[in-house]
């Protein structure tokens, strides 16, 4: 059973983010406000939901939600800040978009860079423990999947409408065969990871 709040009188945002261990594409993260007495029996960690009930998810979360908003940083951004400080300014680029300032902030994970001067706390595997970050994970994984699917019509060569930018072996068989596409992290040093000769 997730928890709704670590404070229970004060307006709590769940943030979480998505895209960060894939070879292409964009890093997303989100930030929710859930109402006090939100309640969902099958909201969990986002890795733990299949894509219909990750689907399902977003549609309640999106209306019920008293504040909610997604935000990416680009592949070229990763590239030039790092693929952590990307994570990071995606979620406060996420919390900037709330309509709703919070009072706390509940991230996923062990790191984080102090939005403004509001308080926060780092929770590991937080998006298995409390529903702000359970709702945050879903939101972000769905928009960013979203996102994929999209951008995979322009470049078919990856199936990236299947396998979302991570390093799946038809992925890397991909790579392998078409080299990077414009929307590959270059500082991901694939050439190395994929022990691959790009050229």
């Amino acid at each position: 059973m997730l928890k709704l709040s670590f404070n229970t009188n004060l307006i709590e945002a769940g943030c979480d983010e998505a895209g960060r261990g894939c070879l292409a594409g964009p890093v997303f993260a989100a930030a929710v406000i859930l109402p006090k007495n939100f309640h969902n029996d099958i909201l969990n960690d986002s890795k733990k939901l299949n894509e219909k009930q990750r689907n399902e998810l977003r549609i309640i979360i999106e209306e019920q939600a008293v504040s909610w908003a997604v935000a990416s940083v680009s592949h070229d951004k990763i590239d030039e800040i790092n693929i952590l400080n990307a994570s990071l300014l995606a979620m406060h680029k996420a919390i900037k978009k709330l309509t709703i300032q919070p009072e706390f902030l509940l991230i996923d994970g062990n790191m984080f860079k102090p939005y403004k001067k509001i308080p926060h706390q780092c929770i590991v595997k937080g998006d298995g423990k409390y529903a702000p970050i359970a709702a945050a994970s879903v939101l972000a994984k769905t928009h960013r999947d979203e996102y994929m699917i999209k951008i995979h019509r322009k470049f078919p060569d990856y199936f990236w409408e299947k396998n979302k930018g991570y390093p799946t072996k038809q992925h890397i068989r991909a790579i392998t065969l078409n080299g990077i596409s414009p929307l590959h992290r270059k500082s991901f040093n694939l050439n190395e990871q994929l022990k691959i000769n790009f050229g």
